[in-house]
C-alpha cells in the first residue's frame, strides 16, 4: 500500500510507516499545487499532510485507490470531508498532539496583552523606556471567558484557576458536572459570558452556529476594555468588526494566531493596528507538539490500513483495535443478512429496523455492524464506490432510514442480530442471524418471521410452497437433471397443509428457464435465487 506524506512530518511519525512492510511511503520534498499532485496520487492509500496541502475534491476523484487521509494537527478545513465521505475515504486527525502546545500559546497571548509585552518589547528596540505606557493589569481576580471546553479550552481553564482567575465557560456539549470538577462556571447563555469576561478567548470549531460569532453584535455586548484571543479558527471572528470594537475602544486589544486567509496579506489592516497582536499560526509549532502530531498520524493511518482500528476519524465513529475484534464476526453476518434482504425483498423499503439480543446487545460499539447490514442491503443498487464510510450517507439520500435496538428480552441464542425492513409501517421482510459454535460458523436461523438454517454463502435457493408430500422430491429432480448439486437443505413450515419455507444451498446457479419452470408451478407462491 502506497502512502504519500505532502507536507512536513516528525521524522519518527514518518519512521513508524516505512518500518511496516505493507507500507510503501514516498516523501514530497516540497508542497506541491493541486495540478503537480494529481499524477502522483492514482495508486496512493493514504495521504499524510498537515495544513499546506489542500485535499480537494479533483485529488480524491483522482486517487481511487485512496482509503485514508491523516491530518497531522486538529483542523481538517484544507480536506474536502464530504467528497471524501462520499468517497468511502476515512479522514483521521490528531487532536491530542497539539493540545498542551495550543494551550500555552493562548496563556502566552493572556499574559502578553495584560502586561502589554509586544508593544513594550517594540518601543524598547526604538531605543525608549516607557514605563508609564505599558501599564498592565493583573489576571488574578480577573475573569476569563473560555468558549468551547474541548480539550483545548479545558487546558487553558486549569492555568486560568491555577493563575487565581475566575473562569465561566461555555460549551453547549459539556456536562455541568465535569466543569465544576475543572473549577469552571459553565452557562448556557453566551450573553453572560460577554457580560462578565474581562478576557475572552476562542476555542471552538467552526460551523455553521460559530462562523462569524465574534461580530459587532456580540462586541456590543460585552464588558468595555475586554480583550480578546484566538488560537482556535479565523472564521469564528469577522475582522472589519474587530478593528471596528477597538478603534471604539469596546475592545482594549486583541491577540491573534489565527486568520480567515492565511498566510496573513501583507497589506491587511490587522498588520498594522496597534491594539492588535499577531502570530503566525504557531498553535502547533513546538518541537513537541510536532512530534507527537507525527507519531500520531502515522498511529491511526497504520491502525485503519493494517487492522480496521478507526481512532481520531471525523467522518466514521471510533472503534479500537479491541472493538475491532469483538465486532468483527457481526460484520460479515450483518452484511450477509442485509445482502439476503436485498434480493427476497420485494420492491422499494424506507426502513430497517436492526435488533441486537444476548451477547450481541452487549457489543461495545455497534455502529460497525449497522453499516455492515446498510452495506449488503445496498449492494444490489448501483452506487459507485459503496463502503462503510459513505453507506450511512448514501443510504440517506437514497430515503433508507436506520432504526438499532439493543434488547435484552429472552433469545433462543446467545448472539442475536435481527434485521427488519419496512415500507411505511408495513412490515415488508425480515432476516435474523446468529453463530453456531464459533464466530467462525454464521447463520441465518429465521427468514421471513420462519426458523431456517442456512449457510451465508454461495447460492441459496428459497421457495415459499404449499406443504404437500413430493414437492421437496420435484425441486431435488429437476435440479439433478441440470446436474446442479444441493449442500445443504432446510424446511419448515406454519401449519400443517399450509405454506412450507424450503432453503436450498446449492453448489451452483440453476438455470434461467429452471427458475421460469418453478415460479409457473402453482403450488409455489414465492421463490428467490439468493447469491451470497
Amino acid at each position: 500500500m502506497k502512502i504519500l506524506v505532502c507536507d512536513p512530518v516528525s521524522a519518527k511519525g514518518i519512521a513508524l510507516l516505512q518500518q511496516r512492510p505493507e507500507f510503501e511511503v514516498e516523501v514530497l520534498p516540497k508542497r506541491l499545487s493541486e495540478d503537480e499532485l494529481l499524477p502522483l496520487v492514482k495508486d496512493v492509500a493514504a495521504l499524510v499532510v498537515r495544513s499546506e496541502t489542500k485535499v480537494s475534491r479533483k485529488i480524491i476523484e483522482a486517487a481511487p485507490a485512496l482509503r485514508v487521509v491523516g491530518r497531522a494537527g486538529v483542523g481538517v478545513d484544507n480536506v474536502d470531508v464530504e467528497a471524501a465521505t462520499e468517497r468511502g475515504v476515512v479522514v483521521m486527525n490528531t487532536p491530542g498532539g497539539n493540545t498542551v502546545s495550543t494551550a500555552e500559546l493562548t496563556f502566552t497571548m493572556l499574559l502578553s496583552l495584560a502586561r502589554k509585552v509586544p508593544q513594550a518589547y517594540a518601543s524598547m528596540v526604538d531605543g525608549k523606556w516607557d514605563r508609564k505606557q505599558f501599564q498592565g493589569t493583573e489576571l488574578a481576580g480577573k475573569t476569563l471567558g473560555v468558549l468551547g471546553l474541548g480539550r483545548i479550552g479545558t487546558e487553558v481553564a486549569r492555568r486560568a484557576v491555577a493563575f487565581g482567575m475566575k473562569v465561566v465557560g461555555y460549551d453547549p456539549f459539556q456536562s455541568e458536572t465535569r466543569a465544576k470538577g475543572l473549577g469552571v462556571q459553565l452557562t448556557a447563555e453566551l450573553d453572560e459570558v460577554y457580560r462578565d469576561a474581562d478576557f475572552i478567548t476562542v476555542h471552538m470549531p467552526v460551523t455553521e452556529q460559530t462562523r462569524g460569532m465574534l461580530n459587532a453584535a456580540a462586541f456590543a455586548k460585552m464588558k468595555p476594555k475586554v480583550c480578546i484571543v484566538n488560537c482556535a479558527r479565523g472564521e469564528i471572528l469577522v475582522e472589519n468588526d474587530l478593528i471596528g470594537a477597538l478603534d471604539s475602544g469596546k475592545v482594549a486589544a486583541a491577540a491573534l494566531d489565527v486568520f480567515a486567509v492565511e498566510p496573513l496579506p501583507a497589506e491587511h489592516p490587522y498588520r498594522k493596528h496597534p491594539g492588535i497582536t499577531l502570530t503566525p499560526h504557531l498553535g502547533a509549532s513546538t518541537r513537541e507538539a510536532q512530534e507527537k502530531c507525527g507519531i500520531e498520524v502515522a498511529e491511526v493511518i497504520t491502525g485503519y490500513l493494517v487492522t480496521g482500528e478507526v481512532r481520531n476519524a471525523v467522518n466514521l465513529p471510533y472503534i479500537d483495535a479491541k472493538t475491532y475484534e469483538q465486532v468483527r464476526p457481526y460484520l460479515n453476518l450483518g452484511e450477509k443478512l442485509g445482502k439476503m434482504l436485498a434480493q427476497v425483498t420485494p420492491g422499494a423499503a424506507d426502513r430497517l429496523h436492526i435488533t441486537f439480543g444476548g451477547k450481541a446487545q452487549e457489543l461495545p460499539n455497534i455502529d460497525p455492524v449497522t453499516r455492515a447490514v446498510l452495506l449488503g442491503f445496498l449492494s444490489e443498487v448501483s452506487v459507485k464506490d459503496l463502503n462503510n464510510v459513505n453507506v450511512r450517507s448514501i443510504a440517506s439520500t437514497l430515503g433508507l432510514t436506520v432504526e438499532e435496538k439493543r434488547s435484552n428480552e429472552p433469545v433462543t441464542f446467545n448472539e442475536w442480530l435481527h434485521v427488519q425492513v419496512f415500507r411505511g409501517e408495513e412490515k415488508i421482510s425480515s432476516a435474523g442471524g446468529t453463530f453456531f459454535g464459533s464466530p467462525e460458523n454464521p447463520r441465518i436461523v429465521r427468514l421471513f418471521s420462519q426458523p431456517t438454517e442456512i449457510v451465508p454463502s454461495g447460492v441459496v435457493l428459497i421457495v415459499e410452497n404449499e406443504d404437500r408430500p413430493g414437492i421437496v422430491g420435484y425441486l431435488g429432480s429437476l435440479l439433478g437433471q441440470q446436474k446442479v448439486n444441493i449442500a445443504s437443505m432446510s424446511l419448515t413450515r406454519d401449519v400443517v397443509g399450509g405454506f412450507a419455507l424450503t432453503v436450498l444451498n446449492l453448489d451452483s446457479v440453476p438455470s434461467a428457464d429452471l427458475i421460469e419452470q418453478l415460479r409457473k408451478d402453482p403450488n409455489i407462491r414465492k421463490l428467490n435465487v439468493v447469491k451470497l
